[in-house]
């Protein structure tokens, strides 16, 4: 099951559901810890979640449970909740370890928990801090990204994104906090509760971005539909209808978009007009984006795509074409077998499909592999036996039963 041999000592309990959480474990996975998934049998919420194959499989929940373990328990009985917290207060080195996005207050809360292992470190990822429930399309628009997205004759529509961002961010948030914790468990033989609220993780980006302060000086953002706010982009179509992005947000790129489009005398001459240089100043290319946008839209429109490509690719412009991601998967060789973060495997869903690993290259180490999604309920008999010492007619019992599920 090791993907990746740095975090080999570290094994984490996870019961999760959705994005948030489990992507943190998915990605300490790729890293090489152990992690094993506490599920209920029949699986949870996420289980079933599209996109699905078409015999009903969830391609989400392969996606976000690569390299895992499955452990398959009745977690609405006494006895399944007693092999959960087991399993997450367990003795040994490198463990202790637990991810979730449980309610803070639950049967899985904290210090009960504690109680059984002091040292026991919990990651919950939360809506609010308050333990309000939210998932990332509740909080984007408590902050305001849904009505600076789109064109701007929608005025105030707001416009919904699908990139599940703030889920995102705070999987990997979370991995970085985990591990801080566990190093300063190492240093003080202490554990504690970390808790993620997605609201606190959005608020708190929109005062990294400078967003707050904008805000506070009287700023209301309008929308600038595909423009790039505060620098030179947007998309642009070529002469056979194909359609692209281009940006100069460095001097460089900015430079070498001129020299690609051939454009530098009439940037020229807008900038004698305007008495200003866009050499340098990002943010007069935006503010001018009205009287530059019409100079490059020719430029493009003059050239079909496949020509427009080859000089764009030869000056080292920063661009990209639009594609679906159909079209991506069959035209651009990053997403192939090309690049070695993917390996085609075959997942419980019977389907064979590229599968991404690690995205961070540790130089000094070979890339690991990609480890399939586990069947769910996969590793019950094992982790069960070697983690609590339950024998073979423990595990029957408890299977006739339906407390366990052993697949």
């Amino acid at each position: 099951m090791v993907s990746f041999p740095v975090l080999t000592d570290m094994r984490i309990i996870e019961g999760a559901s959705f994005v948030a959480a489990p992507s943190c474990a998915m990605h300490l996975a790729q890293l090489g810890a152990e992690v094993i998934r506490i599920d209920p049998i029949g699986g949870g919420p996420d289980y079933y979640r599209w996109p699905r194959s078409s015999g009903g499989t969830s391609y989400f929940w392969e996606g976000m449970n690569k390299g895992k373990k499955s452990v398959a328990l009745d977690l609405k009985r006494p006895e399944g909740r007693e092999l959960a917290i087991a399993l997450i207060t367990a003795p040994g080195p490198g463990s202790g370890l637990f991810v979730t996005n449980f309610p803070a207050n639950g049967f899985l809360a904290h210090e009960p928990l504690a109680a059984r292992r002091p040292d026991l470190i919990t990651l919950r990822v939360m809506g609010h801090a308050d333990g309000r429930p939210a998932v990332d399309y509740t909080i984007n628009p408590k902050v305001g990204f849904p009505l600076l997205t789109g064109p701007e004759s929608l005025e105030d529509r707001p416009v919904n994104h699908v990139l599940p961002a703030w889920d995102l961010l705070a999987g990997m948030h979370a991995a970085c906090a985990l591990l801080a914790a566990e190093r300063m468990r190492q240093q003080t033989g202490e554990g504690q509760e970390l808790r993620l609220p997605l609201s606190d993780l959005a608020m708190a980006t929109l005062g990294n971005l400078g967003q707050i302060a904008e805000a506070v000086e009287g700023v209301s953002r309008p929308r600038y539909g595909n423009a790039l706010y505060g620098a030179f982009g947007r998309d642009f179509t070529t002469a056979d209808g194909k359609r692209i992005m281009l940006v100069g947000l460095t001097a460089g790129q900015w430079r070498s978009m001129l020299r690609c489009l051939n454009i530098g005398h009439e940037v020229a001459r807008i900038e004698h007009e305007l008495d200003v240089s866009f050499a340098h100043d990002e943010g007069l290319r935006f503010q001018h984006r009205h009287s530059l946008f019409p100079v490059v839209e020719a430029a493009v429109a003059a050239l079909p795509y496949e020509a427009l490509a080859a000089r764009l690719e030869a000056e080292g412009v920063c661009w990209s074409p639009y594609r679906s991601v159909t079209e991506a998967l069959d035209q651009d060789p990053e997403l192939s077998e090309r690049n070695p973060i993917f390996a085609p495997l075959t997942h419980p869903s019977g389907a064979t499909y590229l599968t991404p690993g690690l995205p961070t290259q540790f130089c000094s180490l070979p890339r690991g592999h990609p480890s399939p999604a586990p069947r769910l309920g996969q590793h019950t008999g094992e982790v069960l036996s070697t983690l609590l010492g339950l024998t073979s007619a423990e595990l029957g019992h408890l299977h006739d039963r339906r407390i366990v599920f052993l697949n």
